[in-house]
């Protein structure tokens, strides 16, 4: 389920992805200023009044300034190399690893008030370590091998570790961004007769 590729410029991917970490810095700010109360939301699995709301906000959120300061490199970072994969594909696996992700932890996350970018973070790890290889183009090959090998040491956030840390949202933004490479990795083949 291939698609072609619509490249922006790199000046233009580098605005757009400074523009979406300062709404993430500007909402932490604000967080910071009310006390955190905008934690309050976070995805809380099974909980349908606010709980599913907390699965389009919650990556909007963070725990403190330094849990803030842990997501915003890796999510600039992996939102320049998403970007590589062309626009419209950014903006699918923004989605679906925010929305699918989110429902999964909603699902079957542990009872606790789960935020922060970090599901989706990972899954554009997942996303990432797959699509070029899928995409058979060496700039995206060598964007997957480079993750691999710098990034790799993220795979051990899959499994439970500190109790504060979400896990889950680790594993399933992971799953997710594996299943995009999968449905959105290829490119579109062009016939010709």
């Amino acid at each position: 389920m291939g698609m072609k590729r619509r490249q922006l410029s790199f000046q233009v991917q580098l605005r757009l992805v400074l523009a979406l970490c300062a709404l993430l810095a500007i909402i932490e700010i604000i967080n910071m200023i009310m006390g955190r109360s905008l934690n309050s939301y976070g995805l809380i699995p099974r909980d349908g009044n606010s709980g599913l709301a907390g699965i389009f906000l919650a990556p909007f959120l963070h725990g403190d300034f330094a849990h803030f300061l842990s997501n915003i490199v890796p999510f600039a970072i992996f939102s320049l190399l998403v970007l590589q994969h062309g626009f419209i594909r950014y903006v699918l696996v923004s989605y679906v690893c925010i929305s699918l992700s989110g429902l999964l932890v909603w699902l079957f996350g542990r009872d606790a008030i789960h935020v922060g970018a970090s599901g989706v973070i990972y899954g554009y790890f997942g996303f990432l370590l797959l699509a070029g290889i899928f995409s058979q183009q060496v700039k995206l090959i060598a964007i997957s091998v480079a993750v691999a090998f710098v990034y790799g040491g993220l795979i051990f956030g899959i499994l439970p570790s500190k109790p504060f840390v979400s896990w889950e949202s680790h594993l399933f933004g992971f799953l997710t961004g594996l299943l995009c490479a999968y449905f959105w990795g290829h490119e579109e083949k062009v016939e010709t007769s």
